[in-house]
């Protein structure tokens, strides 16, 4: 692994020297022309081919290698986002449209020259693998870049396009498999980066990767894929992995099912027949209730469920810094049409959960109406994202020397203008902070948001280049092991951290999912 890191790390160079006009830098496939912030500190380089178009007879293949040019290839507008229906209200776009062609990624470098060796830091976005893009203005990478690292963002296949499974793509396929393609261009991407960073002024050999949401669930299969080998040094995942009974990667002869019934809907008798058809048509089909397409236990990406890889081999051993936010749920999503009521959740405990119920109640307490509510919420966020965060964080310590962090995001942002209702710290709240662009989203912030935003972008960046998020000035925060109770880093307008108030929660929930 380290000869292969030095030939790479020496190719970079190469392609670096000399190092051209400020804005222009040249990369295995050509040069690329960027821009600089208005303050000339940051360069910025969007919507950069780090593979080849996945159209036509390279729609649902790995990702290729992008073609070359000869000319400079201006840089300086976000690549169209992947082909996505309309999902979720609180996506914005900055690119152009969505397109098949869709797989670029930009980079933001505080660097001068290619001579910085500064941190990397690659970004997933979320959106369920079916949504999303890196053009969003919250996770603009220009504020972070301002702490001392690289960070990248990239665009990566979604939905049927990204995830179909079918026995003929298993069968033409080098390594025996199908699906999965989403992830394949994740790791192209960092393939790209490790081929092309010292470039832009990064470093190949100290590459963060994080992510929210699926791509928090990305980073928590990255390091347990075999692909990944050499490729990553730290995690982060924000809300979400590959652990628990909703969000577990499907075995491939059930994506393989839903596959063969998805061609058999449009009347297309071979993949030859898929091809043909529009990525309009595609889509549409793809739209309608019943269809789902997701990762998948290809054999080749992920040889095995996630949770099998971990404690192997092939598991990264790397720090990892996780966590989610406290109102990752809806209570109503386990109340489903029951009046949310003491009486109502403890009814529909025993729907869900049987014989455990009285065991849920004890730690997931109704004693009134109100309290019902909360604990409710609790639950629907313990097993949306937080059991199986918690259960990735858990085996990682286990299996890894690495050092883990662990954090709970507390801080609600404010109602909107006009409203008095506040959503608590909901799911994907903490992107905003993360990338210091609160004003991305038209809220009125308080003095206390602007301190945690440049905290956490602090600790996050912090941790890129040490592997530790501790840093001058900062807050102690401790590692999360058994030794010292579990600690987790409380971050909300006065971070502090405390020992795991909820363990017995993921406890239970642990031992139920061990059950079924």
């Amino acid at each position: 692994m380290m000869k292969h890191r030095n030939a790479v790390l020496g190719w970079a160079l190469v392609l670096a020297m000399p190092l051209m006009a400020a804005d222009q830098v040249r990369t295995d496939a050509g040069t690329v022309e960027g821009t600089a912030s208005t303050d000339s500190k940051i360069r910025e380089f969007k919507g950069i081919p780090y593979a080849a178009p996945p159209v036509g007879k390279l729609r649902w293949r790995a990702p290729q290698p992008v073609a070359s040019w000869t000319d400079v290839r201006k840089t300086v507008d976000f690549g169209p986002r992947c082909t996505q229906g309309h999902v979720y209200d609180d996506m914005v776009f900055r690119d152009k449209g969505g397109s098949e062609d869709c797989l670029y990624l930009n980079v933001w470098t505080p660097a001068a020259s290619a001579d910085a060796h500064l941190p990397v830091m690659v970004w997933f976005h979320g959106g369920g693998f079916i949504a999303g893009a890196s053009s969003e203005p919250r996770q603009d990478g220009e504020n972070l870049a301002r702490k001392g690292v690289v960070v990248v963002s990239m665009n990566y296949r979604l939905g049927v396009f990204g995830f179909l499974a079918h026995p003929e793509l298993t069968r033409e396929s080098d390594h025996n498999s199908s699906g999965n393609y989403g992830l394949l261009d994740q790791v192209a991407a960092l393939t790209w980066v490790h081929k092309n960073i010292a470039a832009f002024g990064g470093d190949p050999n100290t590459v963060t990767i994080f992510g929210e949401s699926a791509g928090s669930m990305s980073v928590s299969a990255l390091l347990a894929s075999p692909l990944t080998d050499g490729l990553l040094e730290r995690a982060i995942g924000e809300s979400g992995a590959f652990f628990g009974a909703t969000l577990s990667a499907s075995p491939r002869m059930s994506a393989e099912f839903i596959g063969t019934e998805f061609a058999k809907s449009m009347k297309a008798k071979s993949i030859a027949d898929l091809r043909a058809k529009s990525e309009d048509e595609i889509l549409q089909a793809s739209l309608k209730p019943n269809s789902h397409f997701a990762p998948d236990i290809d054999g080749y990406f992920l040889p095995e469920p996630v949770s099998a890889l971990y404690g192997s081999e092939m598991e990264s051993h790397v720090p990892l810094l996780a966590g989610w936010n406290a109102d990752e749920g809806d209570a109503q999503a386990i109340f489903d049409k029951e009046k949310p009521t003491a009486k109502g959740f403890a009814k529909r405990l025993h729907v869900l959960y049987g014989a455990k119920a009285d065991d849920l109640l004890r730690v997931y307490p109704a004693s009134s109406d109100e309290e019902a509510r909360r604990s409710a919420a609790d639950l629907a966020g313990d097993r949306f994202i937080a059991y199986g965060t918690w259960k990735w964080i858990e085996m990682h310590l286990a299996s890894s020397k690495s050092p883990v962090y662990r954090y709970e995001f507390d801080q609600a942002p404010p109602p909107a203008a006009g409203s008095t209702e506040s959503r608590g710290a909901y799911h994907s709240a903490e992107i905003e902070f993360v990338f210091g662009v609160l004003a991305s989203k038209k809220l009125p912030w308080r003095a206390d948001d602007m301190k945690l935003s440049d905290l956490m972008s602090t600790y996050w960046s912090n941790f890129a280049k040490t592997g530790d998020p501790n840093g001058e000035g900062l807050p102690k925060w401790p590692q999360y092991d058994a030794d010292g109770h579990y600690q987790v880093m409380h971050l909300s307008a006065n971070p502090a951290p405390a020992p795991d108030a909820h363990r017995e929660r993921y406890l239970l929930l642990d031992t139920i999912s061990a059950m079924r």
